[in-house]
């Protein structure tokens, strides 16, 4: 799609009604149609009713109804499909237009639909902390996956940070994808929810799983056979001898016998796999059409190929086969089939094309998932113009970033700010009231983070940054489960990010009310050990604090800590905040306000 001077909304809005109008002229043309299948029904009642009473009404003409109602059906069929193309295509816009308009969360009840809650993020340090996944999450804003491999490549990029050279690969793909509305659009129509009809796995297992029919001279063996049998029919009708037929009959029946377990399971999982394999060529066929340029997408490209054939026509082919197989249903043909050992043969054939496309599958999958990925951050990267690619620097670790905001908080509601974690300054230490944002300025930056080691545009005016891991220690809660208190799972999660500072340098670390289960001087005692060993290992971070002795050991012990706030004002009653990042430590609190303010007597 070439370049438009129309805003992403605008361009949504503008092929959103082209496909609404789409819409009303399918249901038109399906109630004409409707009505038309009514016509031609009661017309041949007529005709039969006046074959009775003339005789000389040819009753030939009575078939002419039957075959026009098929035609009819059959054009019918084809218009209920583009109507529900063009419904699923505004759907498509409807919530793109809802991103756009910061209208997508939970709130508006509009959503993606794809919230990634079955992302497995059980061994993550800042997954949940960062909401990445669940409803109203990172996770949901971005995906535009149909496929559970599309959803799997975009989590894992989630969760698993990309070497830069990666990264500017992911860049370039994005970039030349961000204006391809067409082909983002063509996938999201595609089929039926292909989710649910894909089964990744399973359909791996089945295209590397060893040959059931492993001796190939059998294969030769059972065509030779067949030719044998219908020349020896031939034979038969002409010289009145029919002693060859039944020779070859019976060695035709040993080797339908021996091979029949084997057979009919080949059979079967080649029937089974052919569904998902079909789902998955419609995908192959729309990506084998697209022209790319960038490096990363011209080598997915190639990967939909397996010997020199396109995947989608691969997979014809095997359609081919399995219409061989669903042949046998017709009673003629199962007839035959021990004499033309048809059935041997069909599943040879099947075993032939999964020796020579299965170990392209995996391939298959793992392309369509990245694609997906790609094409679900090439939508992110049109809807919000404004958002820059990361800046990657070398050096000592580093976060800087110039008006910072949040990417789930509506564009009207966020406070951006400048971030610098560079050079001598190694940690912010946030002071502040409750409620001031301490927390939601650690997401910004963790989530921020994630983008930018994802491949994605970041919320900021300008973020350099070196390659960072995350460890986050910010939502932190107890489990009755597991027997443990709050304090104790987070001392745990503290060590699971010390372990990961000293084992995969460089990490950034996001700590929040660092300590706060336990008394003042273990607290105080406890975080400056913390903070030393993160350090001493070349992480650099964020800990926020309210309990102002922290902010001591910040500047005064290690001028390696920067001491900033975020401050509040009490105006007519009522507590105001601006969530601007400020110098220094915060100079009051607000806690014995706020108890006043709900009504506690205090």
């Amino acid at each position: 799609m070439p370049p438009s001077d129309l805003s992403p909304s605008e361009e949504y809005k503008q092929r959103q009604q082209a496909r609404e109008q789409k819409v009303a002229h399918f249901e038109k043309l399906h109630r004409r149609f409707g009505n038309l299948r009514l016509l031609v029904v009661i017309a041949t009642l007529i005709a039969c009713w006046f074959s009775l009473h003339n005789t000389a009404f040819s009753p030939w003409w009575l078939l002419t109804g039957p075959v026009v109602f098929l035609a009819i059906a059959f054009l019918h069929a084809k218009i209920l499909r583009q109507r529900t193309c063009a419904e699923r295509a505004v759907d498509f816009y409807r919530k793109g237009i809802a991103r756009i308009e910061d209208r997508w969360n939970l709130s508006s009840q509009i959503g993606t639909g794809h919230t990634g809650e079955r992302i497995d993020t059980h061994a993550s340090l800042y997954a949940t902390d960062l909401d990445l996944f669940g409803p109203g999450s990172l996770f949901e804003l971005l995906s535009l996956a149909r496929t559970r491999m599309g959803e799997d490549t975009l989590a894992t990029w989630l969760l698993a940070p990309a070497p830069v050279a990666g990264l500017k690969q992911r860049h370039a793909a994005v970039s030349e994808l961000r204006t391809c509305l067409n082909l983002r659009e063509d996938v999201a129509v595609l089929g039926e929810d292909l989710k649910v009809g894909i089964h990744a796995e399973a359909l791996t297992r089945w295209a590397e799983a060893p040959n059931q029919l492993k001796h190939q001279a059998l294969r030769w063996l059972s065509l030779l056979i067949s030719f044998a049998s219908i020349a020896s029919v031939i034979f038969w009708a002409q010289r009145g001898e029919k002693t060859p037929f039944f020779l070859i009959l019976i060695l035709a029946s040993i080797i339908t016998a021996s091979l029949r377990m084997q057979t009919a399971e080949v059979l079967q999982s080649t029937e089974h796999a052919l569904k998902d394999l079909q789902l998955l060529s419609s995908l192959l066929a729309r990506l084998e059409r697209e022209q790319f340029e960038s490096p990363r997408l011209q080598t997915l490209k190639k990967q939909l190929s397996s010997h020199h054939l396109a995947g989608s026509q691969a997979i014809a082919r095997l359609r081919t086969i399995v219409e061989y197989i669903n042949a046998l249903e017709n009673p003629i043909l199962r007839a035959l089939n021990v004499p033309l050992v048809y059935g041997v043969q069909a599943a040879y054939a099947a075993e032939a094309w999964r020796s020579a496309h299965g170990t392209a599958v995996r391939s298959w999958l793992a392309t369509i998932g990245e694609a997906e990925a790609l094409l679900s951050l090439s939508a992110y990267t049109f809807e919000h113009p404004a958002d820059p690619f990361p800046e990657f620097v070398e050096g000592a670790p580093c976060f800087n970033a110039e008006q910072l905001g949040h990417p789930l908080i509506p564009a009207a509601k966020c406070v951006r700010n400048n971030v610098s974690i560079c050079g001598e300054i190694r940690v912010l230490l946030i002071s502040g009231s409750n409620m001031s944002g301490k927390s939601t300025l650690m997401r910004a930056v963790g989530i921020n983070t994630v983008l930018a080691m994802a491949g994605a545009p970041v919320r900021a005016a300008r973020l350099q940054l070196t390659p960072l891991q995350i460890g986050a220690s910010i939502l932190i809660n107890d489990s009755l489960q597991e027997g443990s208190s709050r304090f104790y799972a987070e001392i745990t999660r503290l060590r699971q990010i010390c372990d990961l500072a000293e084992k995969n340098p460089p990490v950034l670390f996001l700590l929040d009310e660092l300590l706060q289960g336990t008394n003042s001087k273990d607290r105080l005692i406890g975080a400056e050990g913390v903070v030393r060993a993160l350090l001493d290992s070349g992480a650099i971070g964020l800990i926020s604090t309210h309990d102002l002795a922290l902010t001591n050991i910040g500047e005064q012990r290690d001028p390696r800590l920067h001491n900033v706030h975020l401050q509040d004002e009490i105006e007519d009653g009522k507590m105001k905040f601006d969530f601007k990042l400020q110098e220094g430590v915060v100079t009051k609190s607000n806690g014995i306000e706020l108890m006043r303010l709900i009504g506690l007597k205090v």
